[in-house]
Parts: structure tokens; sequence; C-alpha cells
């Protein structure tokens, strides 16, 4: 039986916080850049998004508490800043481990995915007792 290279609280943070590839490359570009300020634009350039896609994934980091936005001269700009030390050690941990476990984190949270997509399609099975 082989064990997950994937620490448990690593993976819970994932699969609760973490919805796409996207969201976590987004969060480890942020953070990579420190107090330098991003826009939608320059973080869809890097992800290779649209602008309307990395304006979403930047609001959603912010709502959760993994960075901050603040109006500037041509748009909004988002910088990296957990909400409390234990976000910003766990993102670090998350950083690191991704750097090592790259194919691990990924299927984590496509697993997530693909079973919602699952759960979703099951809903709509025929039940014999239906």
């Amino acid at each position: 039986m082989s064990t997950s290279p994937i620490p448990e609280d690593i993976r819970r943070f994932v699969l609760s916080r973490i919805p796409t590839v996207p969201h976590l490359e987004a969060l480890l570009l942020l953070r990579a850049g420190g107090a330098e300020p991003w826009t939608a634009a320059r973080l869809a350039e890097r992800l290779y998004v649209s602008e309307k896609v990395a304006a979403a994934l930047l609001s959603e980091l912010c709502r959760d508490g993994m960075c901050a936005d603040h109006p500037a001269a041509g748009g909004m700009h988002y910088h990296y800043q957990p909400s409390s030390p234990q976000l910003r050690s766990t993102i670090d941990q998350l950083a690191e481990l991704y750097g090592r476990e790259l194919l691990a984190v990924t299927h984590l949270i496509h697993a997530r995915f693909e079973r919602k997509a699952q759960q979703f399609a099951d809903a709509f099975k025929w039940r014999k007792d239906s």
C-alpha cells in the first residue's frame, strides 16, 4: 500500500480552497511576485487565459483571503497577502510541495472535479425503484 506524497493538512487545503489548477498557478505566481502588483491582463498573459478568466481567478483568491486588491491607475491591482500567518504557512508548504510533486497535486485537483462531475451525472441515472 503506497502512501500519498501530499500531507493530510495540505490535501484538505487543496480540496477545500483550490478548485482548479489555474487557481493554484495564479496563487503561486502572486506569491512568487511578493509585494509586486499584478493586473488581470498580466496574469492572463502568464496563464494563457482570457483577461476575464484571470480577473475571476484574482477575485476568487481575494475573496478567499489569499490576496488583496486595490484600485490603481489603469485598473485594479492585486498582490499576495494571505489573511493569516497560518494561511501563509500552508500556502508556502503547498508551493514547496508543488515544486516536488506537481503530478500528485494536479491529480488531486482534477480528481476533485471528476468526483463532482460523476456525482452530478449520477443524479440523472434512472433508478430501478424510481
